[in-house]
């Protein structure tokens, strides 16, 4: 099967800047409280639910934070090179090579699905598929969590963590637009949560269970 091209860029563009994405990204959220507020909520949900899958895991800092808060969780990443600065940097921990489109987990296995600013490079046409893919994946009552930038439109990156080439785009959602989407895939939502860090950035986190 032929893979989309934008899943080809997407992957080569996170292979590209991998090292220099780690580097950047290592203990940011140590200044982020409210980032860490929502992910130990999400935590306190699907602890003891079952395994917990963070897809377009990068090189693994959610995956990190989430097991120190008791969470049984492994990551998931398009990038070779994402997954290899994930294994060095947490050597504990299970990260594999995939992509959200055909997630490589059983039917009803997972206790929550974590997609922490990783649906951004999605197309709007596909995005029903992926969040397909996470109802399946997931056991009756499990909870998947959602990040993602607020807005309109779409942006072309050519340029990214220290200039290293990038051809992806980043595409901005309103709320109501993916909570449609969710609903239409299975899920009930249950929760909306907005940060805004500066008056030119805003971003949205849904919970939602199947």
């Amino acid at each position: 099967m032929r893979v989309p091209e934008w899943l080809d860029q997407t992957r080569i563009s996170y292979d590209t800047v991998a090292a220099s994405y780690a580097d950047l990204l290592r203990g940011r959220l140590a200044e982020e409280p409210f980032q860490r507020g929502i992910l130990g909520l999400f935590a306190e949900l699907v602890r003891g639910r079952g395994p917990v899958v963070d897809v377009g895991c990068g090189p693994g800092r959610i995956t990190g934070f989430l097991r120190g808060l008791g969470v049984d969780v492994f990551g998931v990443d398009l990038s070779p090179g994402m997954v290899e600065q994930a294994r060095r940097d947490h050597p504990g921990l299970r990260f594999e090579v995939g992509s959200m489109t055909a997630l490589e987990v059983a039917d009803g296995s997972l206790g929550g699905v974590l997609a922490w600013f990783s649906l951004i490079h999605v197309p709007d046409e596909a995005v029903p598929g992926v969040l397909a893919q996470f109802c399946r994946v997931l056991a009756p009552g499990g909870v998947v969590l959602l990040g993602f930038h607020a807005g309109e439109g779409v942006r072309h990156v050519t340029e990214g963590y220290g200039g290293h080439p990038m051809n992806v785009l980043v595409h901005r959602r309103s709320a109501a637009r993916v909570a449609g989407w969710l609903v239409e895939a299975g899920f009930t939502v249950e929760g909306e949560l907005v940060h805004r860090p500066d008056p030119k950035s805003e971003g949205v986190f849904l919970f939602a269970h199947r």
